[in-house]
């Protein structure tokens, strides 16, 4: 007997579990029926706002529900990585943050969630990082500023300790080009530009999408360098690292999308088709050139790819640092 309700509870489990895995298939047949909350980890006007309203429309557009876009910013994204980690796996919510999310995985010691529970859904597009200064400035590119920096002090700015820009430049001075180099911090990218205009500061670092493509082509900055492969688009006129005499090394921020991690592998084909769908329109690249981002067109496998390999590269510049916040 006591084998025979042995038996019987575990048709019974198995029947439950049946039921569920029913349940989440059809689903994920069904999805979208209801509204889709985005979650921005940054304050609105920022480029993960931006990119999260431009491509929340083409969502709403291909799927036919509402997409809702809904900021958290603090932390350093942390505050709405966490309620995206721990929220239902059902696809109606999901996070749109930034390079953030791979370099925190390794910086900040107190997060309430790492990078292995979500699953990356797309990454949309990147913007290289670069060093810029005041026109008035006596270098014309990154190799001058270089050679007149030799044993001697400079400042940089930032948007913020902790920031890409910020690890970035950091990591290129004191591994690359031995300099002695200080950080200066600012609350946002508008004040660090203002202060670069103003001479308070040698150069920045920053990304050519966080407002320094449209300053540089004003004649406002001079760009210095490019952390790319190739010069950019929007500023042709600024020389890659690598023709500086440092190759070899790429930094861009990106802005993705990312939805908890057990979310049914249908549900992110899905929105993964619809997001590229909104990328591939002319009048979304257009927006983005305009801004400069340069799109990202993948699967979902080869945005979580890209993802892990960012985490990996972030995490290395990080250690090298010993930077951390707790």
């Amino acid at each position: 007997m006591p084998r025979l309700r042995h038996f019987r509870h575990l048709l019974a489990m198995l029947a439950a579990l049946s039921l569920i895995l029913s349940a989440g298939r059809a689903g994920a047949q069904t999805y979208p029926s209801n509204k889709i909350t985005l979650i921005v980890a940054f304050a609105a006007g920022g480029v993960a706002d931006t990119l999260a309203r431009m491509v929340g429309q083409g969502l709403s557009e291909r799927l036919h529900q509402p997409i809702v876009v809904e900021n958290r910013g603090g932390a350093g994204g942390n505050i709405a990585g966490a309620a995206v980690a721990h929220a239902a796996p059902d696809g109606y919510t999901l996070l749109v943050t930034t390079t953030a999310l791979a370099i925190n995985e390794t910086l900040r010691e107190s997060k309430q969630f790492s990078a292995d529970d979500f699953k990356t859904v797309a990454i949309v597009a990147s913007s290289p990082e670069a060093l810029v200064t005041s026109p008035g400035n006596p270098a014309n590119t990154l190799a001058d500023f270089v050679k007149a920096a030799k044993g001697k002090t400079i400042n940089f700015g930032s948007a913020g300790v902790g920031s890409g820009s910020h690890i970035e430049a950091e990591y290129f001075f004191k591994a690359l080009a031995k300099i002695d180099a200080t950080h200066v911090p600012f609350q946002g990218g508008a004040p660090a530009i203002n202060a670069t205009l103003g001479n308070q500061i040698d150069l920045l670092a920053t990304t050519l999408g966080g407002g320094a493509a449209a300053q540089i082509a004003a004649g406002k900055l001079k760009g210095l360098g490019v952390a790319a492969e190739r010069r950019a688009p929007v500023t042709p006129e600024v020389p890659t690292y690598a023709e500086s005499g440092f190759p070899g090394f790429f930094a861009a921020s990106w802005v993705g999308f990312f939805a908890p991690v057990k979310t049914d592998p249908q549900i992110i084909a899905t929105l993964n088709a619809a997001i590229n769908d909104t990328i591939k329109s002319s009048d979304v690249q257009q927006k983005l050139a305009t801004i400069g981002f340069d799109p990202i067109i993948g699967t979902s496998s080869q945005a979580e790819d890209m993802f892990r390999a960012e985490v990996t590269k972030w995490g290395e510049m990080v250690k090298a640092l010993n930077l951390s916040i707790k």
